[in-house]
């Protein structure tokens, strides 16, 4: 499954980028970002069990992720992101809008539970020297963070994903990797009626 979903043969590799499909030679991975957590950290006593994974399997299946990676890509630098923090009232709330009186009060989730998984995911990147974003802890720095940042209490809003892209870029940008070109055309560089044009160009031009 690992192969499936970070292929490592350059075929598939070539799959996920327009242009080095058009040129027929695959890159090694630069960069990689590795986010789990938030269904790993349900509980098994509430509506999310089937989503549960224990907590040393987690991080034990975290550190698979990054072997497979690195042994396709030595140099790519792997980032691991903690799962962020849970609003569990957030989680009620959202139960009750959409089961109403039906709703289980028993929370399947809960911010203690989640930040154990936060905790081991942090470890795991020390133990083989990767920079993380502890996302877990950052989101709760910021006062009002279980509106701010969670919609449903488990899922991020914007704002929420803005705190994961600048803590992710502030990484890359440490790694030399703020000038890197992009794979694909900006959306403000695509023509709503002939999109292929961009991609063309933006091919040509890397």
């Amino acid at each position: 499954m690992l192969n499936q979903i970070f292929p490592l043969e350059p075929e598939l590799i070539l799959q996920f980028c327009s242009c080095q499909h058009q040129t027929g030679s695959a890159k090694p991975l630069a960069a990689v970002t590795i986010f789990f957590g938030a269904n790993d950290a349900a509980r098994l006593e509430g509506t999310g069990k089937r989503q549960h994974v224990p907590v040393e399997e987690y991080k034990d299946n975290l550190r698979k992720m990054v072997q497979h990676i690195k042994s396709g890509s030595p140099n790519a630098l792997v980032v691991l992101i903690t799962p962020p923090p849970i609003d569990v009232e957030g989680r009620r709330e959202y139960a009750r809008s959409l089961y109403g009186d039906k709703a289980s009060e028993t929370p399947d989730r809960t911010n203690e539970a989640t930040g154990v998984y936060a905790k081991q995911c942090v470890t795991l990147a020390n133990e083989l020297g990767l920079p993380s974003v502890d996302l877990w802890s950052k989101m709760q720095e910021t006062d009002g963070w279980q509106k701010k940042f969670l919609s449903d209490g488990l899922h991020l809003t914007a704002e929420g994903n803005a705190v994961v892209f600048s803590e992710v870029v502030k990484i890359f940008d440490k790694a030399g990797f703020s000038d890197l070109p992009y794979d694909f055309p900006s959306h403000s560089d695509i023509d709503a009626e002939h999109p292929e044009k961009a991609f063309s160009q933006h091919c040509r031009a890397v």
